[in-house]
């Protein structure tokens, strides 16, 4: 397999796929297509949800290092290998390189979260922690390969990594043959552009649909320049897809093959994953659940049967807690809501009676009496509570001013 140019269709092949496809028999699991009656009712055409996030190391990242490692040289095995990641990458590039015998380096941020960095090590990794963000991560990586001669595992700009993530794609043709729209995350652009290579080969008819964060969307102004554009500070919590410039070689097939590039909010992120987790019993990361967010944003703007790839599942459980709490926000079934007190004897009793009443149930409170903004008879209060919705947060707004309380912004 050999790199063309940037627009090259011919970076990565059918062909490619379907090798990648062989060499990954009995390493890749074919993952789960469960059916979602919710997100069908929704889109008013059936929706397909491919489980990668229960595919090994959670992620389908083991698919792309995999077909990476496995097409090296001996002499480059023998070098061993390095990657550099907060998470999902650097456990594939464990487990692939645990699989075929050969050393792996993995540099991860020293901020990654304990069970990612546990996982890695589990899988046979070599971990080094270097530098607060990935890219100080990635420089430490290549700075470590062209000292010792690893090879560096690029986790999206190969035809190699492309071809083995492209696998996904056979799978969904194979799983859900009448499929007419397929929605993936994308970040670098490695899954979206393989899967593409992959159904549009077999499938020309079918619709590709990328979804990235609002805030770590790199693509729209790339594809609007005709080049890879680098973003100046992406944000985003789903760190699967924060990535701040596509990859040459998956821009070059995402700029042909790929329909449309969709974006999705942090608000709709969140909703995603909590639905995920209600609805469908399963555990998905920010990253992964973007294809249902994009769902959510607009359900009328996706032809069916629609197949939305969850990638994966690797979400940190302090992360989890957060996002959690943020989606039922957006959803109107959590509010917080921060007022000031007379402090006298029985007013935060006054308080949460009127909460009662308006069926607001009270999680828990924080009680301030010291502080220099309080005058001298003052008490600020912060509460957090269960609602049932918009309308419901707009009545406790309602009861709370019909008191007499001023919610502070």
């Amino acid at each position: 397999m050999s790199y063309g140019t940037a627009g090259s269709l011919r970076s990565v092949t059918l062909d490619d796929v379907r090798g990648a496809q062989k060499m990954l028999s009995g390493v890749a699991r074919m993952t789960a297509m469960e059916g979602s009656r919710y997100l069908s009712q929704l889109v008013g055409a059936p929706v397909q949800l491919k489980c990668e996030n229960l595919q090994r190391t959670g992620s389908f990242k083991l698919r792309g290092a995999y077909v990476r490692i496995a097409g090296l040289l001996p002499e480059e095995r023998a070098a061993g290998v390095v990657a550099a990641s907060a998470g999902n990458h650097a456990q594939g590039v464990a487990l692939a390189s645990s699989l075929l015998g050969v050393h792996a380096t993995v540099f991860m941020p020293k901020g990654a979260p304990l069970p990612k960095i546990s996982a890695t090590r589990d899988y046979g990794a070599e971990v080094r922690l270097h530098g607060q963000v990935v890219d100080e991560t990635l420089t430490a990586a290549q700075e470590y390969a062209a000292r010792t001669g690893a090879v560096f595992i690029h986790p999206f700009d190969h035809p190699d990594v492309i071809a083995g993530q492209g696998t996904v794609g056979l799978e969904i043709l194979e799983q859900c043959p009448e499929v007419r729209t397929v929605v993936v995350g994308m970040g670098g652009g490695g899954l979206a552009a393989g899967i593409a290579v992959a159904v549009k080969g077999l499938r020309p008819d079918v619709r590709i649909v990328g979804v990235q964060a609002e805030g770590a969307a790199a693509y729209p102004p790339s594809l609007a320049a005709g080049h890879p554009v680098t973003l100046d500070n992406p944000t985003t919590m789903a760190d699967g897809i924060k990535v701040a410039r596509p990859g040459e070689v998956p821009f070059g097939i995402i700029s042909e093959l790929v329909d449309e590039v969709r974006t999705a909010s942090e608000d709709q992120l969140s909703a995603a994953l909590l639905l995920c987790l209600e609805r469908a019993k399963l555990v998905v990361e920010p990253a992964g659940a973007s294809p249902v967010a994009a769902l959510l944003g607009a359900p009328d703007a996706f032809e069916g049967p629609v197949v939305a790839v969850l990638s994966g599942g690797n979400v940190d459980p302090v992360l989890l807690q957060r996002v959690l709490r943020h989606g039922l926000a957006a959803q109107g079934r959590y509010l917080a809501v921060r007022l000031r007190l007379t402090d006298r004897p029985g007013a935060l009793a006054t308080l949460l009676g009127v909460l009662s009443e308006a069926d607001a149930n009270v999680l828990d409170v924080s009680h301030v009496r010291t502080d220099p903004r309080l005058g001298l008879t003052e008490v600020e209060v912060e509460l957090h509570l269960e609602t049932k919705g918009p309308a419901h947060c707009a009545e406790v707004g309602r009861a709370l001013q019909n008191a007499g309380y001023t919610v502070i912004d």
